[in-house]
């Protein structure tokens, strides 16, 4: 009866998610024009800087594209001035010289797009970051195509950890709780942690607009909450940067309800981080 009583004042106040990840921001590298690749000077992995050159599209026929405009522009240009000349001695109506007027400006406009595709030929790093899993080499083909990207960027920064708690083990807390956390590829360690944010939504109730109506299917699984926590401990940097990102663990947060029922799920958790020892073991075991 006493442990029966303690295990729900310890999930109420002290819960706990077997489901910790580290999320992280992607950039899908779409190509803004088509051609094709002529240069890779991005490795694999390998850390980039802002501004630096991802790889470059065949440049030629944008250039021509150019110079042809130009060319065009200039020659419009001189048409403009004869017809502002003519219309200053009442040779050519308003309109003629209007129709000038305007035949120059759409070739600044049509220039201004080629130049702007031309710099499209050369793809930059839009953040600090890497990219992984490089498949582009020179000679193939990009096509400007959302869904056919040819690198996926990944940004250096913005790395957060959320833990996914069942609904009814929220009631009592609130940003800035203290928490633990363990990494199953960092075995037997706990990491202190606080609470920073409860994400106001729940995927499982989203509706966008489309064809599909509401179904008693969707609402069978409940859905979790999602907490965001920050990781405190300074030495944390010092493991996690050996680890690739997008870990996986578990965390625990501690209210400031029942605080000496704590000591129960903190045990627990520490139980739980050796057993990551073991992991492969049981992985094998259960394959």
């Amino acid at each position: 009866m006493l442990i029966g009583g303690l295990l729900p004042l310890m999930n109420y106040n002290h819960p706990y998610s077997e489901a910790l990840r580290q999320y992280y921001i992607t950039t899908p590298v779409i190509p803004q024009v088509r051609g094709r690749v002529v240069e890779v000077p991005v490795k694999a992995n390998e850390p980039v800087q802002e501004g630096d050159v991802l790889y470059r599209i065949d440049p030629e026929p944008y250039e021509l594209k150019v110079a042809s405009l130009e060319a065009r522009l200039k020659e419009a240009e001189k048409d403009l001035e004869r017809a502002k000349d003519l219309y200053a001695q009442q040779a050519v109506s308003e309109r003629a010289r209007d129709s000038a007027i305007a035949d120059v400006d759409d070739r600044r406009a049509r220039l201004d797009e080629a130049r702007f595709n031309l710099e499209q030929t050369t793809v930059d790093a839009p953040d600090d970051g890497y990219v992984t899993q490089l498949a582009l080499r020179p000679g193939m083909r990009a096509l400007p195509f959302a869904q056919n990207p040819v690198m996926t960027f990944i940004h250096g920064d913005e790395r957060f950890f959320i833990a996914w708690f069942r609904q009814n083990y929220l009631q009592r807390l609130k940003p800035g709780d203290a928490a633990e956390v363990i990494f199953e590829g960092i075995p037997g360690r706990i990491f202190d942690a606080r609470l920073r944010q409860l994400i106001p939504a729940v995927a499982e109730g989203q509706v966008q607009p489309g064809s599909n109506l509401m179904s008693f299917s969707s609402v069978r699984a409940p859905g979790r909450i999602a907490v965001v926590l920050g990781i405190d401990d300074p030495n944390f940097q010092r493991y996690i940067g050996q680890r690739p990102a997008g870990v996986f663990g578990q965390a625990a947060i501690y209210s400031d309800h029942f605080h000496h029922v704590a000591i129960m799920r903190k045990v627990l958790l520490r139980m739980a981080g050796r057993m990551n020892y073991t992991q492969p073991i049981r992985n094998f075991e259960r394959q």
